[in-house]
């Protein structure tokens, strides 16, 4: 049995236990729907070894989602630091009766949760927006070229895959947003690489879980809104694949006003509140 990693009671957690956290990820399977019904349950009776379960269970979807903010301000480690605050708020509040998967429910929680703390950051260092966007695809690009090629991508490959100019990559590694690689180490002692303890065999843990949220009554339903609200849904709670947006970036990016980018959002969380995998966006946007 792999060792308990993040502990359901912990109110703080430290660099040293994401670095355990990093080290075990990959050891723990990922639930099947059954197995999160009955964990749920006993949460529900105060079960802390269940919660616990719960937690560790989806650890590799907390590093998953964390990866793919690397660049943007915050170190992975810091990032997956503030993903667990959301994970478990997530296995806190989760209700089974509302019939969604407990990974869909706490990607909402984990992505709110990292980009809550990469705004926090922003207020001291803060990039302009087309540097961020350029990050982002690099970002994705040089995880995703890491695994194809088994090493570190060059400038030039970046470019190829994102569609940038060489000129525009360099310009993302000058401000120093460059992601992390699968070779960048874990902890202070020799041999860990991230890449060692994040399994790559099939489709990443969240790009499973978006096609999860994505899927079926949740994107018809979002597909029905009008045109302005569905743009403020996908920005504010990245129901497209890209990175959640605050409400002031939202607003920015549509050229309105934060009001407005909020009345708009109540309207669309109104009219989805009977969609079961999105009633989580208004708990979480509270």
């Amino acid at each position: 049995m792999p060792r308990t990693v993040i502990h359901p009671y912990e109110t703080e957690i430290s660099h040293d236990s994401i670095d355990l956290l990093l080290r075990d990820a990959g050891r723990y399977a990922l639930l099947k729907p059954a197995q999160e019904l009955d964990l749920a349950k006993r949460i529900e009776r105060g079960d802390l070894a269940a919660k616990e379960m719960l937690i560790n269970s989806n650890l590799r979807l907390v590093v998953s989602i964390a990866r793919r903010y690397v660049g943007l301000g915050l170190s992975l480690t810091d990032l997956v630091q503030e993903g667990m605050v959301g994970l478990i708020r997530a296995a806190e509040k989760f209700d089974y009766r509302k019939g969604f998967r407990f990974s869909t429910y706490a990607t909402l929680w984990i992505r709110q949760s990292i980009q809550r703390g990469l705004d926090n950051t922003a207020r001291n260092v803060r990039l302009p927006a087309n540097v961020a966007q350029r990050a982002r695809k690099v970002g994705r690009a040089t995880s995703e070229l890491s695994v194809t090629l088994e090493r570190e991508p060059t400038l030039i490959e970046i470019a190829e895959a994102t569609g940038l100019t060489l000129e525009e990559v360099e310009a993302v590694k000058a401000v120093d947003v460059t992601p992390a690689s699968l070779n960048s180490p874990v902890g202070d002692d020799d041999g860990g690489e991230l890449g060692h303890f994040v399994p790559h065999d099939g489709p990443a843990v969240d790009e499973e879980v978006e096609q999860s949220i994505m899927a079926g009554e949740v994107s018809r339903a979002i597909a029905e809104l009008p045109e302005p609200e569905r743009k403020v849904v996908h920005l504010r709670f990245g129901t497209d694949g890209d990175v959640p947006r605050t409400a002031a970036q939202a607003a920015r990016e549509l050229g309105c006003s934060t009001r407005e980018v909020a009345s708009l959002e109540e309207r669309a969380l109104a009219k989805l509140s009977g969609v079961a995998a999105l009633q989580a966006l208004r708990e979480i946007a509270a």
